[in-house]
């Protein structure tokens, strides 16, 4: 049967601190240059939050401005569902803390799906929306990244981002409007390459896990270049089959903001106009799963994506994971 509903992107909000650190800044900090880092990653600076600020708290600012976008008041929210690998604690989710800081009467839950997890929750919000259960559902991708980051690794520390997206997801009766295909996938096998290795059933908290530093963010970086180029294209050329477009009928790819080298590597190989894919990582490097989501609040806001583009959002992460929308603005 037939979903009874489309699924469109009514409203979106993004929030980034207020704190700027710089490449200049990271000199002081770590053994690198500015040079270095630019040239192979692309990022220039990437937005750190306050002490204290945690997920839900930028969550909270991305999930405000999306729910006023869409016309709404946290009272119409009938789902609230957060993207995140930074959550405020193991538990309750940080989705509840959203829950009762918006001032919203919903069912509210978190998802990891690392830097797939924007587009991973989407997906499951476009489902409950289509199958007639909800009209309005919050979406949000939150991380603070800043503080499971080993601040003395040159190799990881220079990567990452704090910053949050939201978008609210409505009940829409256009057929050609709204998402029209989605796309997930994951390679558990593939798990050791991205992860932080301690803080959960594995390996709980304890003196050799701290004196070890297991609870920061491990990456074998080489090996997971490669990877993330090949799903990445493999990810959208997928979802396009499932759309039943060409990649010709493309005004805009909206990819994860991991480098510089991986999104050059990706619009390459789908032989994809440069023009055509929206770019911010010199601005916020790697969000993980704010990343897809503040890249289209941008492209959204400085008009790259308008009403009638057809777009793509596509991202890869730790899980390993990956994930595409294909989106009918």
């Amino acid at each position: 049967m037939p979903p009874q509903y489309q699924a469109a992107i009514t409203g979106l909000g993004a929030y980034v601190p207020e704190k700027v650190l710089t490449n200049f800044d990271l000199e002081k900090m770590v053994d690198t240059t500015d040079e270095w880092i630019r040239t192979r990653t692309g990022i220039r600076e990437r937005r750190i939050a306050a002490k204290g600020q945690s997920a839900s708290d930028l969550g909270v600012r991305a999930g405000m401005e999306a729910i006023q976008d869409a016309g709404l008041t946290p009272k119409d929210i009938d789902l609230i569902i957060v993207a995140t690998v930074t959550p405020d604690m193991a538990f309750p989710s940080t989705a509840c803390y959203i829950q009762t800081k918006i001032g919203a009467d919903c069912g509210a839950f978190d998802m990891a799906a690392a830097c797939s997890g924007f587009p991973y929750a989407l997906a499951v919000g476009e489902s409950f929306i289509r199958s007639g259960r909800y009209q309005h559902i919050l979406v949000i991708g939150s991380e603070v990244l800043s503080g499971f980051i080993d601040w003395t690794d040159r190799s990881t520390c220079v990567l990452f981002g704090d910053g949050a997206g939201a978008a609210v997801v409505s009940r829409s009766n256009h057929e050609s409007h709204g998402i029209i295909a989605t796309h997930l996938g994951s390679d558990g096998s593939q798990a050791d390459l991205l992860q932080i290795p301690a803080g959960g059933s594995m390996n709980p908290p304890s003196e050799e896990t701290i004196r070890n530093r297991m609870h920061f963010l491990k990456m074998q970086g080489s090996e997971v270049f490669k990877i993330a180029v090949r799903t990445m294209e493999y990810a959208v050329k997928e979802v396009l089959k499932a759309g039943h477009l060409q990649l010709s009928d493309i005004d805009c790819l909206i990819p994860h903001q991991a480098n510089m080298r991986i999104l050059q590597a990706v619009t390459e190989r789908l032989e994809l106009s440069p023009e055509k894919v929206f770019i911010n990582v010199e601005r916020y490097g790697n969000m993980s799963s704010a990343s897809t989501i503040v890249a289209l609040y941008e492209a959204v806001k400085t008009g790259k994506v308008k009403k009638g583009s057809n777009i793509i959002l596509v991202a890869f992460g730790g899980g390993l994971t990956w994930a595409s929308t294909l989106i009918h603005w």
